[in-house]
């Protein structure tokens, strides 16, 4: 689990992680090759050609290698010739897309008419309050709002009480678009309402850079409370005094690594220092336990904030504590070798407990162990019970167990001795999330689940009568007529087959409100066989009406780091490809998440290969299975994931027509031998460090910048970039495409186009409509690009 990764995150109204092989640009077989005729001549592209930067003699050595950089000048952004640059290609990139925009403006006109013009989430019980979200009419952004909830008894009070309800004044605590009209830009990191619900502490990044500052509104009165500025600021925790904020702070490095505390007193100037982690290998996260009882970076009484820290364990590398706390137990996820006499079947996360005064004892009590097929991936817990996290066979699983739990220490015991309720989740979900379940008094555990064939559907599970209820699903105007419940035609994935009953005239009623599009849309889960005979989980969503075998084209998405799950969740822009006869694959290779963390580390460091002949291989089976025309097919990766593609563009420049790189990490080996750059060094776990030898010839044989294949025909390819992105520099983007302009044939070098937000971050602008638009120019390419007939 990692803490600060070159990833990106959806902007959304939902609740707010062994073969050996370093030839890795082999020939193309002849089964595998396309027309030797340069494809770019059929794109039309403007009469002006591309800008030619400068070329600046630049050499590096390592391990005994030489090699030349002579776009390594690009690393200063303030240089006046990179400025220039970037605007020069951004005018190229406004004139190549110029005869789409017709197109452009069809898809989001046929978008925009697919949303409703207001959304808002369900109220959410926190103490004596409501909380909600909503995106008002005709704006981009969210407002988070409350409202006093009444707790008077009776049927009529309610009737009443619901009567009076839209009387009722509703608090406005903090509006996004207002941050945005005032600074152009708006990314909030992290909200906390104190425990009395009278502060709101966030996070706000009004630039970009994700050099977030903090601020604390009083919510009795509307004011933000005026403080020295602290920026830098990565998560919060609040104590139960309710005047005592803990919050990190990042290094010039975005590395989390100081714990400071500041009190909500007049005068007031200088906050405490509370922890600094000096290994620069390591970050510091900081949260609090569900109960709020304590603060977890080392431990904090949150009751006593200052007097002291609690380590939990002596720190090993790669051993991993999560904590929860309840009426004087911890509750611990940890991957710690085991006893001596106990059997663990894999390397993942399994549940102990403490009491509070034995967390640093050596004999915690080892509660049960996932089985064999199942891992736990993430907990959390209530008054009266524990939720579970859990992947089993590559699909996502939930269940609760009443609290507090009798457990024998003496005998090792599975899931299943301590009757888990299993969440009744459908069985073709690829996404399940929580929500925000800020409550520990409730008994009711909100989640949203999302399919490539479901709109999102908001679930409240009520642990104590363990029955579910449908509260809310994502709208869908204009949707086809034919889109029937879920009741109709699915059953409900509660693992049937372990002799858990269903109550189904009960869960019918729920579906019979849900909404399922898999009658207009197929959604099918294929596995392909990799180089090494591993099978790769491919997810294939196309519209049986509209497609046509082996003559349809394809966008193939791919991320593969961090240990990232691949996003498969709805979403709706993508009807107006499928409706028109596309087909839209997901690959979930190596190094992503999966079944369990060996599916991560045998995508990572030495092994990073896996995860791009994985890749590739989907792609050869999306064609060979007759899904995708051949020569009709394309790939989208965003920021670490543009590894994929950008190696796969190098190894089989033959087997995509097109490809979109958003902010991508292109130039792996040169950024990480700097150790002055954002990330650089956390990443050396995820990618290897090229100071030591086996690991720089890895990333050096496929590093996508150094690996450019000379004098030949390169497929179209759309490179979106951030001038402010922090994660990845905006001079990645900017060097890639220049070489690939050096090194490709004259017209296929006229169809790579570079478009650079010069004022955004590395997770974009964000806006509802905003990404209408966003997306509707990446499609409007591939068509130009493939030459497809949207008609």
């Amino acid at each position: 689990m990692h803490l600060l990764s070159r990833s990106v995150s959806n902007t959304s109204l939902r609740a707010h992680s062994f073969s050996l092989s370093f030839a890795l640009i082999p020939s193309i077989s002849a089964s595998s090759s396309f027309s030797s005729k340069c494809r770019a001549e059929r794109i039309s592209v403007p009469s002006q050609p591309p800008s030619v930067p400068k070329r600046v003699p630049f050499t590096l050595s390592l391990h005994g290698h030489s090699w030349q950089d002579p776009y390594h000048w690009m690393r200063n952004t303030n240089d006046p010739d990179f400025l220039n640059y970037l605007n020069q290609e951004n005018s190229y990139a406004q004139a190549f897309m110029a005869d789409t925009g017709s197109l452009q403006r069809t898809l989001v006109a046929e978008m925009k008419n697919r949303m409703p013009s207001k959304v808002a989430t369900p109220v959410e019980c926190f103490g004596p309050w409501l909380y909600y979200e909503y995106i008002p009419e005709g704006k981009e952004y969210p407002v988070l709002c409350r409202r006093l909830q009444t707790n008077k008894p009776g049927w009529a009070e309610k009737i009443l009480s619901y009567v009076k309800a839209e009387f009722r004044r509703e608090e406005i605590l903090l509006d996004w678009n207002e941050v945005a009209e005032k600074h152009g830009y708006v990314h909030v990191g992290q909200c906390r309402i104190s425990p009395d619900h009278n502060f709101l502490a966030y996070t706000l990044d009004a630039t970009g850079s994700e050099q977030f500052m903090l601020q604390i509104k009083d919510l009795r009165n509307g004011c933000i409370i005026p403080m020295a500025p602290v920026n830098g600021v990565v998560s919060l925790a609040w104590a139960q005094d309710c005047k005592t904020l803990f919050y990190t702070i990042a290094d010039e490095n975005q590395r989390p690594y100081r714990v400071l505390c500041t009190k909500l007193e007049p005068g007031n100037t200088d906050d405490t220092l509370v922890f600094m982690e000096n290994d620069p290998s390591y970050c510091v996260d900081l949260t609090s336990t569900k109960d709020g009882k304590f603060i977890t970076v080392y431990v904090v009484d949150a009751t006593e904030p200052l007097n002291g820290l609690q380590r939990v364990h002596e720190r090993v590398s790669g051993v991993q504590y999560f904590l929860e706390h309840h009426f004087g137990f911890f509750y611990i996820l940890t991957n710690a070798p085991m006893k001596e006499n106990i059997k663990c079947s894999h390397e993942g996360l399994y549940l102990a407990r403490c009491r509070v005064g034995d967390i640093q004892s050596i004999t915690w009590q080892n509660i049960f162990y996932p089985g064999e097929d199942t891992c736990i991936q993430d907990m959390d817990i209530f008054n009266g019970h524990l939720v579970l996290f859990l992947n089993k066979d590559g699909f996502p699983m939930i269940c609760s167990i009443d609290l507090p739990i009798n457990v024998d220490c003496k005998h090792q015991m599975l899931i299943e001795d301590l009757n888990p309720w299993l969440f009744p989740i459908l069985s073709n979900s690829c996404s399940v999330e929580p929500g925000s379940n800020l409550d520990f008094m409730s008994s009711v555990y909100r989640v949203v689940l999302s399919s490539p064939v479901i709109p999102d559907v908001i679930v409240d599970y009520d642990m104590a009568r363990r029955t579910f209820s449908i509260v809310q699903q994502e709208e869908v105007l204009g949707a086809p007529s034919n889109a029937r419940s879920c009741s109709s035609g699915y059953e409900l994935d509660t693992l049937q087959h372990r002799g858990i009953e269903k109550d189904a005239k009960d869960k019918n009623v729920e579906l019979e409100r849900l909404k399922d599009f898999s009658s207009t849309y197929c959604c099918e889960r294929k596995e392909v066989i990799s180089h090494d005979g591993i099978r790769v989980p491919l997810t294939i969503l196309y519209s049986p009406k509209a497609w046509k075998s082996s003559q349809s084209p394809g966008i193939l998405h791919g991320y593969g780091a961090y240990g990232e799950v691949l996003d498969k969740s709805w979403r709706v822009d993508r009807l107006s490809l499928l409706d028109r006869g596309w087909v839209i694959a997901f690959a979930d290779v190596r190094g992503g998440g999966g079944d369990d963390p060996s599916w991560h580390k045998t995508g990572s460091g030495l092994f990073k290969q896996n995860s791009i002949h994985d890749f590739v291989s989907c792609g050869k089976y999306l064609i060979d299975e007759g899904y995708v025309q051949r020569d009709q097919l394309s790939a989208i990766g965003v920021s670490a994931g543009c590894l994929l593609i950008g190696v796969a563009l190098n190894m089989y420049p033959n087997l995509f027509r097109a490809a979109i790189l958003k902010v991508p990490f292109l130039d792996i080996l040169n950024s990480l031998l700097d150790p002055s750059l954002p990330l650089t060094m956390l990443d050396y776990e995820e990618f290897g460090n090229p100071g030591i030898k086996s690991e720089f010839e890895c990333i050096s044989s496929y590093c996508p910048y150094k690996n450019i294949r000379p004098r030949g025909c390169h497929p179209s390819v759309l490179v979106t970039a951030s001038f402010n992105d922090s994660r990845v520099g905006v001079w990645e983007a900017a060097k890639w495409v220049a070489k690939v302009r050096d090194s490709a044939c004259s017209s296929c070098s006229r169809s790579v186009i570079l478009k650079t937000n010069m004022s955004g971050g590395h997770f974009g602008e964000g806006g509802r409509y905003i990404q209408c638009e966003e997306v509707a120019y990446d499609y409007a390419f591939l068509v130009k690009a493939m030459g497809v007939d949207m008609n």
